[in-house]
């Protein structure tokens, strides 16, 4: 009888013990996911950690001061421009590459669009994911090898989502199936108004990508790989590589467009 008291004191012991245990465990992983906290990538001061490059010029050179600091946010502006002259720019976060992330930034539009940019780029700028290290990027290659949270304006009358999917040199999977086309709609709301709209977006490599719009999730896809049009020369023997990885560049595509509260959170 002794012999089976003690046999249970000591089963209730260990149990007891496993609980201190576990519950440390629990309370130790809860801590360092409350301690995750949101990275400020962009100062509102000056351009420090970020880095341009425009079609025609090389990696560095803003020209005609494209993108600069104004008022606390990163603008995309066109001032110095006569005409677009097919400028295509992206200004990137060059710190470091990203794999698993919140990224989370508010845009507006504003101004005109400019002289001689297509008609398809009214109010239309993007967050590129993944991007290719844009020191490889070829002088005249208009957007990098990346997958593109598309951002758009509505233009006052019929629906325009944002936060949408392009794939510039990429492939991506929507509901596990290839996405044939080069852009690929999200079930937003349209945002007339030149407002400040905010676009959150969780990346979990290449395995699971979530565009968010004001708390909603309007679109998921995955898989994204190396493909589709505008895959630039230096890329051709890459075809089907998946990408993991990458930086993050905001583009500029002929319509003045401002961003603020720019901050990451890795996963």
């Amino acid at each position: 009888m002794k012999e089976r008291i003690r046999f249970i004191f000591y089963i209730l012991f260990f149990v007891f013990i496993g609980l201190i245990i576990g519950n440390y465990i629990a309370k130790i992983l809860l801590n360092n996911n409350e301690k995750q906290e949101w990275e400020i990538i962009f100062n509102g001061k000056d351009l420090e950690g970020w880095n341009m490059k425009i079609k025609g010029h090389e990696f560095g050179d803003n020209y005609n001061n494209t993108f600069k600091v104004e008022n606390g946010n990163l603008k995309v502006s066109y001032e110095n421009y006569d005409s677009f002259d097919e400028k295509f720019g992206h200004i990137f976060y060059t710190i470091k590459k990203f794999s698993n992330y919140h990224l989370s930034l508010e845009y507006k539009f504003s101004g005109n669009h400019l002289k001689g940019a297509p008609g398809w780029s009214i109010k239309n700028s993007g967050i590129m994911l993944h991007c290719q290290d844009p020191s490889t990027m070829l002088i005249d290659q208009d957007f990098p090898v990346s997958a593109e949270v598309q951002l758009l304006g509505g233009l006052g009358e019929g629906e325009r989502t944002t936060a949408n999917i392009c794939s510039p040199g990429t492939d991506v999977d929507i509901d596990s199936i290839l996405a044939k086309k080069h852009c690929n709609s999200s079930n937003s709301k349209t945002y007339h108004d030149d407002n400040w709209v905010k676009v959150e977006v969780m990346v979990y490599s290449n395995e699971l990508v979530k565009h968010i719009v004001e708390t909603d999730t309007v679109l998921t896809y995955s898989n994204i790989k190396v493909g589709g049009n505008k895959v630039p020369s230096n890329f051709l023997n890459r075809i089907g590589e998946s990408i993991k990885e990458g930086y993050i560049s905001l583009q500029s595509e002929g319509h003045p467009v401002e961003f603020k509260n720019i901050k990451i959170k890795e996963l």
